[in-house]
């Protein structure tokens, strides 16, 4: 039984890389399909309408949730948060970490490249409220949602293996789990992207964090 474990290793074979194949290559698709109703148009009478739903909860405790899960993802702070999240790692002597943390801030730059091939407007008023924000690029797809997707989602992972003490290891990934669950309908509350925007950025985001995953799992079979 070991021996065929071991050859099933070496041959890059693991537990459940068949299932996040079939996963990241679902995202994908999905993804393909939304880039293409936003480039035809046709899902702009659902977007308008997901926002204007969203936005007629008027609760001051809500606005202020909404804005705490996107702070992070605006300038200055955006640039500040990753490289000392990756300078941590280093300092503890986790190279594999910092080496595949900095990978999964790469998300960064995928989105910008993405949203250059599509070129949507974000959302405007009178259509829907705006709060003013310091914003930049077009609407497709989310900065926010998918930086925060591969790399809050991979730190997450990076500290259910690296993290021993069980309550700081449950409260931190809780705490990440949370912003990166919340950030996608913060977007769209504060009028910033619509809802396909958003849902195209989970799914990159997703097949963005299980390749990481992967990667960060070689690197420490070949670095230890």
């Amino acid at each position: 039984m070991r021996s065929s474990r071991v050859t099933a290793s070496r041959k890059g074979v693991e537990p459940g890389s068949r299932a996040s194949t079939l996963v990241i290559a679902g995202a994908a698709a999905a993804f393909v399909g939304l880039f293409a109703l936003v480039k035809t148009n046709r899902c702009a009478v659902f977007d308008l309408e997901v926002t204007l739903r969203l936005q007629r909860y008027k609760s001051p405790r809500l606005a202020r949730l909404m804005a705490a899960a996107s702070w992070p993802g605006f300038p200055p702070q955006s640039r500040v948060i990753p490289p000392a999240i990756i300078g941590m790692w280093l300092l503890s002597g986790r190279r594999t970490a910092a080496v595949s943390q900095t990978l999964a801030w790469g998300a960064a730059g995928l989105s910008t490249g993405l949203k250059g091939m599509t070129g949507r407007p974000r959302p405007l008023p009178p259509a829907v409220e705006v709060l003013v924000a310091p914003l930049g690029g077009t609407s497709f797809p989310s900065g926010h949602v998918l930086t925060y997707v591969a790399f809050y989602g991979f730190t997450a992972h990076l500290i259910s293996i690296e993290v021993q003490d069980p309550l700081l290891r449950a409260t931190a990934i809780s705490g990440l789990v949370g912003l990166v669950v919340l950030v996608g309908p913060s977007r769209v509350v504060e009028g910033h992207h619509w809802a396909t925007d958003v849902a195209a950025s989970y799914l990159v985001g997703l097949a963005y964090l299980l390749v990481l995953v992967r990667i960060h799992r070689r690197l420490r079979e070949r670095w230890g």
